[in-house]
Protein backbone atom coordinates (compact mmCIF):
# COMPACT_ATOMS: atom_id res chain seq x y z
CA UNK A 1 0.00 0.00 0.00
CA UNK A 2 0.92 3.72 -1.04
CA UNK A 3 0.27 7.03 0.65
CA UNK A 4 0.26 9.92 -2.14
CA UNK A 5 0.14 13.62 -1.21
CA UNK A 6 -0.87 15.97 -3.60
CA UNK A 7 -0.35 19.73 -3.46
CA UNK A 8 -3.90 21.46 -5.30
CA UNK A 9 -4.51 24.91 -6.82
CA UNK A 10 -8.72 25.50 -7.35
CA UNK A 11 -10.82 28.35 -7.89
CA UNK A 12 -14.07 27.08 -6.26
CA UNK A 13 -16.79 29.22 -8.55
CA UNK A 14 -18.14 26.58 -10.10
CA UNK A 15 -18.46 23.79 -7.19
CA UNK A 16 -20.36 23.40 -3.82
CA UNK A 17 -16.68 23.29 -1.99
CA UNK A 18 -13.90 20.97 -1.41
CA UNK A 19 -16.12 17.90 -0.33
CA UNK A 20 -17.83 15.48 -1.71
CA UNK A 21 -21.74 16.21 -2.23
CA UNK A 22 -24.55 14.64 -3.74
CA UNK A 23 -26.03 18.16 -4.72
CA UNK A 24 -23.41 19.45 -6.99
CA UNK A 25 -19.89 18.92 -8.17
CA UNK A 26 -17.24 19.08 -5.45
CA UNK A 27 -13.44 19.23 -5.70
CA UNK A 28 -12.96 15.90 -3.92
CA UNK A 29 -15.34 14.59 -6.18
CA UNK A 30 -13.78 15.65 -9.12
CA UNK A 31 -10.10 14.20 -8.85
CA UNK A 32 -11.20 11.07 -7.04
CA UNK A 33 -13.35 10.61 -10.68
CA UNK A 34 -9.90 11.45 -12.45
CA UNK A 35 -8.44 8.89 -10.10
CA UNK A 36 -10.29 5.85 -10.19
CA UNK A 37 -10.16 6.47 -14.16
CA UNK A 38 -6.18 6.51 -13.83
CA UNK A 39 -5.55 3.57 -10.96
CA UNK A 40 -8.61 1.74 -11.98
CA UNK A 41 -9.40 0.91 -8.21
CA UNK A 42 -11.86 3.45 -6.02
CA UNK A 43 -9.52 5.59 -3.54
CA UNK A 44 -10.63 8.35 -1.03
CA UNK A 45 -8.96 11.37 -1.22
CA UNK A 46 -8.61 13.66 2.15
CA UNK A 47 -8.58 17.19 2.20
CA UNK A 48 -6.40 19.44 4.80
CA UNK A 49 -9.04 21.69 4.74
CA UNK A 50 -13.01 21.15 3.76
CA UNK A 51 -13.35 24.63 1.88
CA UNK A 52 -16.93 25.68 1.31
CA UNK A 53 -18.43 26.41 -2.00
CA UNK A 54 -17.13 29.26 -3.93
CA UNK A 55 -14.08 29.31 -1.93
CA UNK A 56 -10.49 29.07 -3.87
CA UNK A 57 -7.31 27.33 -3.12
CA UNK A 58 -3.89 27.66 -3.65
CA UNK A 59 -2.17 25.54 -1.72
CA UNK A 60 -4.37 22.50 -0.51
CA UNK A 61 -3.06 19.66 0.58
CA UNK A 62 -4.69 15.85 0.06
CA UNK A 63 -3.84 12.82 0.57
CA UNK A 64 -4.62 9.15 -0.85
CA UNK A 65 -3.89 5.39 -0.40
CA UNK A 66 -3.24 2.92 -3.41
CA UNK A 67 -2.11 -0.51 -4.03
CA UNK A 68 -1.57 0.20 -7.43
CA UNK A 69 2.37 0.75 -8.98
CA UNK A 70 2.03 3.96 -11.10
CA UNK A 71 5.00 6.02 -11.27
CA UNK A 72 4.83 9.79 -9.54
CA UNK A 73 4.83 11.46 -12.50
CA UNK A 74 1.65 8.87 -14.35
CA UNK A 75 -0.16 9.97 -11.53
CA UNK A 76 0.19 13.62 -11.61
CA UNK A 77 0.20 14.25 -15.87
CA UNK A 78 -3.34 11.70 -16.20
CA UNK A 79 -4.28 14.14 -12.89
CA UNK A 80 -3.73 17.30 -15.17
CA UNK A 81 -4.78 16.00 -17.93
CA UNK A 82 -8.16 14.57 -17.50
CA UNK A 83 -9.30 17.22 -14.76
CA UNK A 84 -11.40 20.51 -15.42
CA UNK A 85 -8.86 23.37 -16.13
CA UNK A 86 -9.65 25.16 -12.70
CA UNK A 87 -8.37 22.26 -11.08
CA UNK A 88 -4.33 21.58 -11.11
CA UNK A 89 -2.05 19.59 -9.27
CA UNK A 90 1.00 20.83 -8.46
CA UNK A 91 3.30 18.37 -6.82
CA UNK A 92 2.80 15.11 -6.11
CA UNK A 93 4.79 13.03 -3.66
CA UNK A 94 5.24 9.87 -1.64
CA UNK A 95 4.93 10.18 2.14
CA UNK A 96 4.87 7.45 5.03
CA UNK A 97 1.47 5.24 5.48
CA UNK A 98 0.61 7.53 8.58
CA UNK A 99 0.40 10.82 7.16
CA UNK A 100 -2.97 12.35 7.46
CA UNK A 101 -3.72 15.86 5.59
CA UNK A 102 -6.13 16.84 7.89
CA UNK A 103 -5.08 15.62 11.42
CA UNK A 104 -1.14 15.89 10.93
CA UNK A 105 -1.29 20.01 10.18
CA UNK A 106 0.20 22.57 12.06
CA UNK A 107 -0.70 25.38 10.37
CA UNK A 108 -3.55 26.63 8.13
CA UNK A 109 -3.04 29.97 6.09
CA UNK A 110 -6.00 31.79 4.70
CA UNK A 111 -5.83 35.26 2.27
CA UNK A 112 -9.16 37.08 2.03
CA UNK A 113 -9.24 40.03 -0.66
CA UNK A 114 -11.27 42.63 -1.08
CA UNK A 115 -11.16 45.15 -4.20
CA UNK A 116 -12.41 49.18 -3.27
CA UNK A 117 -12.90 49.50 -6.64
CA UNK A 118 -14.79 47.75 -9.59
CA UNK A 119 -12.97 44.68 -10.97
CA UNK A 120 -13.49 42.60 -14.06
CA UNK A 121 -10.18 40.72 -13.65
CA UNK A 122 -10.85 39.70 -9.65
CA UNK A 123 -14.45 39.64 -9.66
CA UNK A 124 -14.41 35.57 -8.94
CA UNK A 125 -11.67 36.22 -6.36
CA UNK A 126 -12.55 39.43 -4.67
CA UNK A 127 -15.51 41.29 -2.56
CA UNK A 128 -16.08 44.47 -4.08
CA UNK A 129 -17.07 47.54 -1.58
CA UNK A 130 -17.57 51.07 -1.98
CA UNK A 131 -17.45 51.75 1.70
CA UNK A 132 -15.44 54.19 3.25
CA UNK A 133 -13.21 52.06 5.50
CA UNK A 134 -11.32 52.94 8.65
CA UNK A 135 -7.83 50.97 8.05
CA UNK A 136 -6.67 51.70 11.44
CA UNK A 137 -9.63 50.13 12.76
CA UNK A 138 -9.69 46.96 10.51
CA UNK A 139 -5.40 46.70 12.08
CA UNK A 140 -6.53 47.28 15.67
CA UNK A 141 -9.02 44.55 15.03
CA UNK A 142 -7.06 42.33 13.41
CA UNK A 143 -4.16 43.22 15.73
CA UNK A 144 -6.86 41.24 18.41
CA UNK A 145 -7.25 38.09 17.27
CA UNK A 146 -3.35 36.61 17.44
CA UNK A 147 -3.25 34.02 20.51
CA UNK A 148 -5.59 31.53 21.76
CA UNK A 149 -9.66 32.70 21.89
CA UNK A 150 -13.13 31.45 21.85
CA UNK A 151 -14.41 31.90 18.65
CA UNK A 152 -17.85 30.19 18.81
CA UNK A 153 -19.45 33.55 18.02
CA UNK A 154 -17.57 33.79 14.67
CA UNK A 155 -18.56 29.42 13.91
CA UNK A 156 -21.60 28.19 11.77
CA UNK A 157 -24.24 27.46 14.74
CA UNK A 158 -24.91 23.76 15.02
CA UNK A 159 -21.01 22.90 13.42
CA UNK A 160 -19.69 19.39 15.25
CA UNK A 161 -16.44 20.48 16.83
CA UNK A 162 -15.41 19.03 20.58
CA UNK A 163 -14.39 23.06 21.44
CA UNK A 164 -14.22 26.40 19.81
CA UNK A 165 -10.45 27.66 20.96
CA UNK A 166 -8.34 28.33 17.93
CA UNK A 167 -5.04 29.14 18.63
CA UNK A 168 -3.99 32.54 15.74
CA UNK A 169 -0.22 32.45 14.33
CA UNK A 170 -0.83 35.23 12.30
CA UNK A 171 -3.55 38.31 11.69
CA UNK A 172 -3.01 41.66 9.74
CA UNK A 173 -4.70 43.30 6.74
CA UNK A 174 -2.11 44.70 3.89
CA UNK A 175 -3.17 47.60 1.31
CA UNK A 176 -1.99 47.54 -1.82
CA UNK A 177 -3.48 49.86 -3.94
CA UNK A 178 -7.27 49.37 -4.59
CA UNK A 179 -7.05 46.07 -2.38
CA UNK A 180 -6.80 45.04 0.88
CA UNK A 181 -5.69 41.64 1.61
CA UNK A 182 -6.28 40.07 5.23
CA UNK A 183 -3.77 37.19 5.86
CA UNK A 184 -4.55 35.06 8.57
CA UNK A 185 -3.26 31.48 10.49
CA UNK A 186 -3.90 29.34 13.19
CA UNK A 187 -3.43 25.88 14.22
CA UNK A 188 -7.48 24.91 13.20
CA UNK A 189 -10.56 27.03 11.74
CA UNK A 190 -14.35 26.45 12.46
CA UNK A 191 -16.62 26.12 9.83
CA UNK A 192 -17.36 29.51 8.68
CA UNK A 193 -15.20 31.19 10.84
CA UNK A 194 -12.63 33.85 8.64
CA UNK A 195 -15.53 34.91 6.67
CA UNK A 196 -17.53 35.71 9.99
CA UNK A 197 -14.61 37.91 11.44
CA UNK A 198 -14.06 39.47 7.73
CA UNK A 199 -17.43 40.58 7.55
CA UNK A 200 -17.35 41.57 11.23
CA UNK A 201 -13.77 43.77 11.03
CA UNK A 202 -15.52 45.54 8.06
CA UNK A 203 -18.92 46.51 10.45
CA UNK A 204 -16.13 48.36 12.89
CA UNK A 205 -14.06 49.46 9.54
CA UNK A 206 -17.62 51.26 8.13
CA UNK A 207 -18.69 52.60 11.17
CA UNK A 208 -21.75 50.05 12.03
CA UNK A 209 -20.60 48.50 14.86
CA UNK A 210 -17.80 49.96 17.60
CA UNK A 211 -15.34 48.51 18.28
CA UNK A 212 -15.99 48.04 21.83
CA UNK A 213 -19.28 45.99 20.64
CA UNK A 214 -16.52 43.90 18.20
CA UNK A 215 -15.21 42.78 21.42
CA UNK A 216 -17.91 42.10 23.61
CA UNK A 217 -19.09 39.51 20.66
CA UNK A 218 -16.07 36.97 22.05
CA UNK A 219 -17.53 36.31 25.23
CA UNK A 220 -20.97 36.00 24.04
CA UNK A 221 -20.38 32.96 21.99
CA UNK A 222 -23.64 33.46 19.99
CA UNK A 223 -23.26 33.42 16.52
CA UNK A 224 -25.70 36.27 15.69
CA UNK A 225 -23.90 38.63 17.87
CA UNK A 226 -21.23 38.76 15.13
CA UNK A 227 -21.25 40.33 11.53
CA UNK A 228 -22.60 38.81 8.00
CA UNK A 229 -20.33 36.34 7.14
CA UNK A 230 -18.10 37.72 3.71
CA UNK A 231 -18.97 36.40 0.31
CA UNK A 232 -16.91 32.88 -0.16
CA UNK A 233 -15.05 33.75 -3.36
CA UNK A 234 -12.75 36.25 -1.41
CA UNK A 235 -11.65 33.49 0.47
CA UNK A 236 -8.52 31.37 -0.23
CA UNK A 237 -6.80 28.54 1.21
CA UNK A 238 -2.95 29.71 0.49
CA UNK A 239 -1.04 27.08 2.30
CA UNK A 240 -0.71 23.66 4.83
CA UNK A 241 1.94 23.70 7.14
CA UNK A 242 2.84 20.34 8.72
Amino acid sequence: MRNIKLIVEYEGTNYVGWQRQQNGKSIQGEIESVLNRILREEVNVIGAGRTDAGVHARGQTANFRTSIDRSLDEIRNGLNGLLPDDIVIHEIEEVPLEFHARYNAKERHYSYLISREPTALFRNYSWQLNYKLDLSLLEKSADGLRGEHDFESFCKANSEVDHHRCNVIESAWVSDGSFLRFNIAADRFLHGMVRALVGTMIDVARGYMSFEAYLDIFGKKNRSEAGTAAPAKGLTLEKIIY
